[in-house]
């Protein structure tokens, strides 16, 4: 058996793209094995993590009194280390394979301008659920190359990756970020957006599950068509505490999304404007890339080239570009060292350079 036969049997390289709203798992030769909701199910008096991803989601907003659900990451960043740790640790056991018994190594993204603090509490979560060697690399890149961007590639390309709880927007040329800033504002704010809204002017509480099905259904970032298309919606009624129901309308879902979308692009335009001459030629004639899950949202596409004045286009399947991305860079090593922003293990590096010469 050969040295990377063997290798491959005992141990998986993994790529992670752990959002606010969705973790995405994909194994080196196996492909997107976990793709669940970033949510944890603990036990309020002992702490006792419950559940995980799929099985907490069928929690939320119907917790037992003495369970809670959390999103253990707010706007792409750790927000409860021990639940993320708890989190991480169970989508890595259910990705290994089952004879394999740990992970050599991960790739795994992270926010543009995350800080030191943000990135190390991700690192050590990574660390505790016993991955031998964790790289990190800057969504915006990750998502260039998962769109089809090549790693060397002279002219420049434009990606703005719409995340649950971050906009990221990156300027790549050669495999490199010449510009890029991430925005705090995401699809999932659409869903508080609607929630705020049914509160004050309907009367209506709502989940967050209940909010997220509203959006699917309802949101837009273009003006609707047909303004009276509506549907009935339950939650508890604010003023009586019963159970109590409304019908929402498209004008309604609409009037609460588009101030989130004009955030999304003004920051797609201000970091347009910040780009070299030559950059920002290449970019006109190229135009953006539309990646992440946000790129689902109904009219945005649309919306983007009209605000921006630029060719718009969306990814194939745009919430697996950055996985996607991140695990062809398995197949880049001498980028990867290059972008990876993890502090260099030069014995782990020089043994992982050995074992690919026979990949």
């Amino acid at each position: 058996m050969g040295l990377t036969a063997l290798r491959n049997l005992v141990s998986d390289s993994m790529a992670i793209d752990m959002g606010s709203a969705s973790t995405i798992v994909s194994v080196r030769g196996r492909g997107v094995v976990i793709d669940e909701p970033s949510l944890v199910a603990v036990d309020k008096m002992s702490g006792d993590v419950l559940a995980v991803g799929l099985e907490a989601q069928k929690m939320q907003g119907r917790e037992a009194r003495d369970v809670t659900v959390i999103a253990p990451l707010i706007d792409g960043v750790v927000a409860d280390f021990e639940t993320t740790r708890a989190m991480l640790d169970h989508f890595v056991q259910e990705a290994r394979s089952g004879i394999s018994h740990f992970s050599r190594r991960a790739i795994m993204s992270v926010l543009s301008g995350v800080t030191q603090v943000e990135q190390r509490a991700l690192l050590s979560a990574a660390e505790a659920a016993h991955i031998g060697r964790v790289y990190m690399v800057e969504e915006g890149l990750a998502a260039a190359i998962g769109a089809g961007v090549a790693v060397d590639d002279p002219h420049a390309s434009a990606v703005v990756d719409v995340g649950a709880g971050t906009t990221n927007v990156a300027a790549i040329v050669n495999g490199a970020i010449i510009a890029a800033r991430a925005e705090r504002v995401g699809s999932s704010d659409i869903d508080a957006a609607i929630m705020d809204r049914l509160r004050r002017h309907r009367g209506l509480t709502i989940g967050i599950p209940t909010a997220e099905r509203i959006k699917l259904e309802l949101s837009s970032a273009l003006e609707p068509k047909d303004s009276t298309r509506k549907m009935e919606v339950r939650g508890r009624d604010v003023q009586t505490g019963s159970p109590g129901a409304v019908n929402v309308t498209v004008a309604e879902v609409y009037s609460v999304t588009i101030p989130i979308i004009r955030r999304i692009a003004e920051e797609v335009r201000s970091t347009l404007t910040e780009l070299p001459a030559e950059v920002a030629g290449d970019i006109y004639d190229r135009g953006i890339i539309l990646t992440g899950g946000g790129a689902l949202l109904e009219g945005l596409a649309p919306y983007l080239q009209r605000e921006v004045g630029l060719a718009v286009t969306v990814a194939d399947d745009p919430r697996l570009a950055i996985v996607r991305g991140l695990s062809q860079m398995y197949d880049e090593p001498m980028l990867l060292r290059r972008v990876a922003r993890t502090e260099p293990h030069p014995l782990i590096d020089l043994q992982d350079t050995v074992l690919e010469t026979f990949d």
